[in-house]
């Protein structure tokens, strides 16, 4: 009996990569690429910048000093006398506004519009006017001032350009702000610095309206005073407390004025 031997395919042969070898050295070493660094444009006011104290845009990305950048001008101001009052609470600005004026007018001004006004006892509605003057006047003198500190910062931070100098007023510059920096500034100024501006505003007016009535005021009394006052040698004349009159003299010294011929 003969058996049938059947035959089997020889197995597949594993797949074999192609063999790998290190890349030369030469092909390692890469050749350097030129870098373009990013500076910020600066416009010098004169045609021959420098840069001192070791400060040079490529070191830093804001060649201003610490002093002159707008964020810490800003922070300085809102810190310092009388400036800080501006941005302090409402009614701790105005007390001390009101307690500037009043000490100034109670102290300075009533005293020496006292002093130099004629008759004060008979008239002291008018030296008491000179002397609230004299204290809106100094509080109008003070907010002026504060208004000119906040304007003058509020100014360079919503600036696209800050103004700096390096060492001194012979070698200003002028710096572009960056993205980043203006819209920092810009949100701080708008949002810190002009209700401050326009709280100074309004105090401003306030004050001018009350100077303006003020003077009015002191107008019109030196008006009726006047119409009030006749010289003495018209009949019916009318002493005025403080001023010389013929009429009066002869009054209370009649000796001086004997031999002398009576005018009315």
């Amino acid at each position: 009996m003969a058996t049938a031997l059947l035959r089997l395919p020889p197995p597949p042969q594993p797949f074999l990569s192609p063999p790998t070898f290190p890349p030369p050295l030469s092909s390692l070493t890469t050749t350097p690429q030129k870098t373009h660094l990013r500076r910020n444009p600066k416009i010098p006011f004169s045609s021959s910048p420098s840069f001192r104290n070791g400060r040079s845009p490529r070191e830093t990305d804001c060649p201003v000093p610490l002093d002159q950048q707008p964020v810490n001008e800003y922070q300085s101001l809102s810190t310092s006398f009388p400036f800080n009052w501006a941005s302090a609470d409402f009614v701790e600005y105005c007390s001390r506004l009101v307690a500037v004026g009043s000490s100034f007018a109670v102290f300075v001004g009533l005293p020496v519009a006292w002093l130099g006004s004629v008759g004060p006892q008979s008239e002291p509605l008018k030296p008491a006017l000179a002397a609230v003057s004299s204290g809106l006047f100094v509080v109008t003198l003070a907010v002026v001032r504060m208004y000119l500190g906040w304007s003058y910062v509020g100014n360079r931070l919503l600036s696209a350009t800050v103004e700096y100098e390096e060492t001194g007023w012979y070698d200003g510059q002028i710096w572009v702000k960056t993205a980043e920096v203006l819209a920092r500034d810009r949100l701080l100024g708008s949002f810190s610095v002009k209700p401050v501006l326009s709280r100074l505003k309004t105090t401003l007016v306030g004050l001018a309206a009350s100077l303006l009535v003020c003077a009015v005021l002191l107008i019109n009394l030196e008006g009726n005073q006047k119409s009030f006052y006749v010289s003495s040698r018209e009949p019916g004349g009318r002493a005025v407390p403080g001023v010389y009159n013929d009429e009066s003299a002869r009054s209370f010294e009649p000796d001086a004025f004997c031999g002398e011929s009576n005018l009315h």
